[in-house]
């Protein structure tokens, strides 16, 4: 219900631009963060780096979520910009090759980032083009993690993400803080591309929650028993999961 009145109502999203503008900021550097890819997950995620005080610019192919992020605080500008003036870079992106084009492409995000500057994916993507795009940051001084995400819109939205990284833990260690201004939890997995080793591991096993839940609820209906009762009667119990929460149709 959280999540459909914070899409539906327009009124709550500028309250809560409002309140992200009042926060206080003393509790976090000002290191300088650029956000790209202010989609589903995206944009509330940068909301909530600017609600911790972060210095957060954006860029995104979408105007309106630019704006509405503007609104709330964040600054604007495009992608080279971002990769001069900001120490770090975070990309929330739909696959590989977008985030490979954002950052390597021709005139792409890291031509413009200085030696020692940091980027963070959190897209889901194949652990090996992770390390392609860290092999090639390298070379140029960058340095990078991998940290996709589990818990869906809604947990981007009230900031308690699962973030799996990969990486040095030395790097992991320095913006561990930005990651937890998203989520309630960040691991660290081992080297580059096992965050998203342990994402895909991690899909194995909402996939195979899914597919027992409509195994099991199929049953009780064939057999004349109704699916929501048997979910009210089993949630509370050994075979309640986060997954039959979210995806077992019933009502509230």
């Amino acid at each position: 219900m959280f999540s459909w009145v914070y899409l539906k109502s327009r009124k709550f999203s500028l309250f809560l631009c409002f309140q992200i503008r009042l926060t206080k900021k003393g509790s976090c550097d000002r290191m300088k963060i650029g956000f790209i890819g202010l989609g589903i997950m995206g944009r509330p995620m940068a909301k909530n780096l600017l609600k911790a005080g972060y210095d957060v610019t954006v860029d995104s192919h979408s105007p309106a979520a630019a704006a509405e992020l503007e609104a709330c605080g964040a600054k604007v500008a495009d992608q080279p910009t971002i990769g001069s003036t900001c120490d770090l870079v975070l990309t929330m992106l739909p696959n590989a090759p977008q985030v490979k084009q954002v950052m390597l492409g021709a005139n792409g995000v890291a031509a413009h980032m200085q030696p020692g500057s940091t980027f963070i994916d959190m897209t889901s993507l194949n652990p090996i083009a992770s390390k392609e795009i860290a092999t090639e940051l390298a070379a140029r001084g960058i340095q990078m993690l991998d940290a996709p995400v589990s818990g869906g819109e809604p947990k981007a939205i009230d900031g308690t993400l699962s973030f799996m990284v990969g990486g040095e833990e030395e790097v992991f260690n320095t913006f561990k803080p930005v990651l937890l201004a998203m989520g309630s939890s960040a691991v660290r997995c081992g080297g580059i591309g096992a965050g998203n080793t342990t994402k895909l591991a991690n899909q194995i096993i909402v996939a195979a929650n899914i597919q027992a839940v409509a195994e099991a609820l199929t049953l009780a209906q064939k057999a004349g028993v109704d699916p929501d009762l048997v979910f009210q009667a089993i949630k509370g119990g050994l075979a309640g999961s986060t997954v039959m929460n979210a995806k077992a149709p019933h009502d509230d």
